[in-house]
């Protein structure tokens, strides 16, 4: 087996898992009852399709992907302190 094959295979495998963490997220969505439940799985959600797309940018060789992904992460944090932020009511 070539190196590539095997990272190739490796990030397909990693796929694989951060899909099977989002359809497990969307479900607990889907029957959680607080809100702040629902925000914390939500950007488990988010951050696993982050990780979904990082990982395509790998095996396709694009850097505008993986320039995407870092983007969105970084919108992602930002988001989750403004949502805890609204969910604590500005409370430190």
């Amino acid at each position: 087996m070539s190196v590539d094959t095997v990272i190739t295979v490796g990030v397909v495998a990693t796929i694989a898992v951060l899909a099977v963490a989002f359809g497990l997220g969307i479900l607990r969505i889907l029957r959680s009852e607080t809100n702040a439940e629902r925000a914390v799985v939500g950007d488990l959600v988010y951050f696993a399709s982050i990780g979904m797309l990082a990982a395509a940018g790998l095996v396709f060789h694009s850097a505008v992907v993986q320039d995407v992904a870092l983007l969105a992460a970084f919108l992602g944090i930002l988001a989750t302190v403004a949502l805890s932020r609204i969910l604590t009511r500005g409370e430190r």
